[in-house]
């Protein structure tokens, strides 16, 4: 069984749609380090997709240092270094500067910006959003 859920939709790739839903289940914590993912072959067969795809998911994640790889016990969820805000951040430069390109293209203010990304971050925190101070750090 995978321990997370994909919504396909169209014009977006298999492939970045179930890394992000991987991704997304890492920072829910729905997926902790140590817990094993599922193999190639799983991933090919429940998500019904093909298994170049799935490896293609299963190495990403490796060469992201997200999953590693345990000799006869599989692909488990890695346990991250220590890393201060700031290298945390400039990880994610690129995503936010297509926010911000994509919010400006639609016209959207910097503060519906904030108020956006603050609703998610309670959401998928389960709890009130982070001030950007402090307790807002990794899982």
């Amino acid at each position: 069984m995978i321990p997370f859920r994909v919504h396909f939709r169209p014009g977006v790739s298999l492939y970045e749609q179930i890394v992000y839903a991987a991704k997304k289940a890492f920072i829910s914590g729905r997926l902790r380090p140590g817990d094993t993912f599922p193999s190639v072959r799983t991933l090919s067969r429940e998500l019904k997709i093909n298994p170049n795809t799935a490896h293609k998911v299963v190495a990403n994640l490796v060469s992201a240092n997200l999953l590693e790889t345990k000799p006869g016990v599989g692909t488990v969820v890695a346990v991250l270094p220590e890393s201060t805000a700031a290298e945390r951040t400039h990880w994610l430069g690129e995503e936010i500067e297509e926010l911000v390109v994509e919010a400006k293209s639609l016209g959207i203010g910097l503060d519906d910006i904030v108020a956006a990304v603050s609703t998610h971050w309670a959401r998928l925190s389960g709890g009130p959003a982070a001030t950007g101070r402090g307790g807002g750090g990794r899982r």
